[in-house]
């Protein structure tokens, strides 16, 4: 994203907040005019005692009354001024987080699958910071480099014009040397924050993944991966911090000779009578408050920088497409029934391989339904073609006879009650937890499901029974809990249509017989949909798929399967 785009996009989200940046800018206002005002006092009071006996006491105590009082005032303003900058800039940086978690939760599946979350996870906390301490920097420098470029710039007018001139010609050689270094840097802070995704997103995948990383050995190759990012890391980012170092020391030797420049001209005059002693004085320190906010800005040149760069990560974000709006074609969840309906779908992930072409099924309410098949065939495609966390490419899908699309993705959902091989728990109580997906749900509905999951034992047994919190992801917790758990929760969601992936898959084998009875009893009338690895835990379904290269190539019972001596035949051979 082009650094204008950045910088434009990133003002249009302080505009809540003009109230703050109004006071901001007349804070800064009288805070510079009280500053440009202390020269004129001290030159005025200089020209009061540099004649020889004629001191005016009285005059020289009532100038520096005004001097104190006018740095009373700007140490108020200045204080005010960061607060508001401060204040405006926190707002921003909250909306921004509060806006891209949203984003987050609207954008399509495949646009979080395609993203490393690790760099999703800077997006959201390290650029947004970086972005926040952009804006404070950038108007800090703004506002009163602005203001204290043209008051000086009127002072100086004011006093000699010749003089203001050849400042006024002179000092804008540091801004062409700035600009031009900053053309030079923002590709490099640019590779700096893309890196920095790449570090936090490899330091997630392996913190959530040590128990495997420890168990296979990895542990040097990890840290040997872990270098490689890193020493490219600190490969661009020195190279990016020594440009960006460049520009201040420029600007600070162009601006010291334009001071040298009205030093010699000024003396010059002050010799001939065109200034007096406390004018020249005057000027210097105009000349030297003229050139200094050229100083500021470049000084904080490597922070904007990497403002913008990481403004472009964070817009480019939140400008990705949402999914396709939704349509509220009056289904409720409450009057689901169950009945599914597949019609020539074809879907891929990537157009250029194919996985499902023209896939065509018809399940009525209350039937169950296994699918099966090789790694990599399309079972769990399916299932997020059936929740809609992908849209289909061709054809459509449909729930009691109303295509899914026409549906609002919230009601659809409400069908539908989902175990996967994958557990996941939140931070929070184990009641909490379980009431995930039916938050209405009574403590005796909760029970009455951990009962029928096989988990109120274990349950009981904890600290606080249902109270118990446990860490995010249940990490205090085993693999088969987990996994009861979240088949509890499935159960007091109460949904018409129950989808299982693997979902016994961590539990023993005594456990997962009693809970395999429990799913009976819980499927009871209801459709269900089982993708199933183990063959054995799928015989009494109504209708087993087999799928291969994203097509059914046989469907039926099982015994009318293993009759015919085909695929599924040959599958259940080798799972013997």
């Amino acid at each position: 994203m082009k650094k204008s785009a950045s910088v434009k996009k990133t003002l249009a989200r302080i505009k809540p907040y003009r109230i703050h940046l109004f006071g901001a800018l007349l804070s800064a206002v009288v805070s510079i005019s009280l500053t440009l005002l202390i020269p004129v006092l001290i030159g005025n009071a200089l020209d009061e005692i540099v004649g020889k006996g004629s001191v005016d006491f009285a005059d020289v105590a009532r100038i520096l009354g005004y001097i104190g009082f006018a740095i009373v005032g700007v140490s108020v303003c200045q204080w005010t001024m960061n607060c508001l900058v401060n204040t405006l800039s926190y707002y921003t940086v909250r909306d921004l987080r509060r806006d891209i978690f949203r984003k987050l939760n609207s954008v399509p599946l495949s646009a979080v699958d395609s993203h490393p979350h690790g760099d999703l996870i800077s997006r959201v906390i390290n650029d947004v910071d970086a972005v926040g301490d952009g804006l404070t920097q950038f108007f800090l420098q703004l506002f009163s480099g602005v203001i204290t470029i043209v008051g000086t710039l009127i002072f100086m007018l004011a006093i000699d014009w010749k003089i203001a001139l050849a400042v006024v010609v002179l000092t804008p050689l540091s801004l062409f040397a700035a600009g031009f270094i900053g053309k030079l840097t923002h590709r490099r802070f640019t590779e700096q924050q893309v890196l920095q995704g790449d570090i936090s997103a490899f330091v997630e995948e392996h913190v959530g993944n040590q128990r495997l990383i420890q168990a296979f050995s990895y542990e040097e190759r990890a840290e040997k991966g872990f270098d490689e990012l890193n020493t490219k890391m600190y490969s661009v980012g020195f190279k990016a911090q020594l440009a960006g170092a460049l520009a201040n020391p420029t600007t600070r030797f162009v601006n010291a000779l334009v001071y040298a420049a009205v030093g010699i001209f000024g003396a010059l005059s002050a010799i001939g009578g065109a200034l007096s002693i406390g004018q020249l004085s005057c000027f210097l320190t105009y000349a030297n408050q003229y050139t200094k906010p050229f100083n500021e800005v470049t000084a904080v040149l490597t922070q904007l920088q990497t403002a913008l760069a990481a403004a472009g990560r964070v817009f480019s974000l939140l400008e990705a497409e949402d999914e396709l709006p939704e349509k509220d074609g009056g289904f409720r969840a409450e009057n689901c029934r169950g009945e599914v309906s597949v019609k020539d779908v074809s879907f891929s992930y990537s157009p250029d391989k194919p996985l499902i072409e023209y896939f065509s099924l018809e399940v009525p309410v209350g039937c169950h339904v296994a699918i099966v098949g090789p790694t990599g065939c399309g079972k769990t495609t399916l299932i997020n073609l059936l929740m809609r966390f992908y849209d289909v490419d061709s054809g459509s899908i449909s729930v009691d006879g109303t295509d899914i699309r026409d549906m609002s993705r919230r009601e659809l959902r409400k069908c539908y009650g989902m175990v996967l091989q994958d557990s996941w728990l939140f931070e929070g109580t184990i009641m909490d937890n379980l009431r995930y997906g039916n938050e209405q749900a009574g403590d005796d509905e909760v029970i009455s499901a951990a009962k029928a999951a096989y988990a109120h034992s274990f349950i009981r047994r904890m600290p606080q029974g249902y109270h118990t919190v446990i860490s995010e992801g249940g990490g205090n917790l085993s693999q088969g809990q987990k996994q009861l758990l979240c088949i509890a929760r499935a159960m007091v969601s109460n949904p018409k249509i129950l989808i299982l992936d693997e979902a016994t898959s961590s539990i023993d084998t005594l456990t997962e017989i009693r809970v395999q009875k429990a799913f009976a009893k819980m499927m009871k009338g209801r459709t269900a949909f089982v993708v199933a690895h183990r063959l054995s835990t799928i015989r009494e379904s109504d209708m087993i798929l087999v799928m291969r290269d994203g097509n059914i190539v046989e469907q039926g019972s099982h015994d009318e399967l293993i009759a015919k001596g085909g695929f599924y035949a040959e599958l259940n051979r080798k799972s013997v």
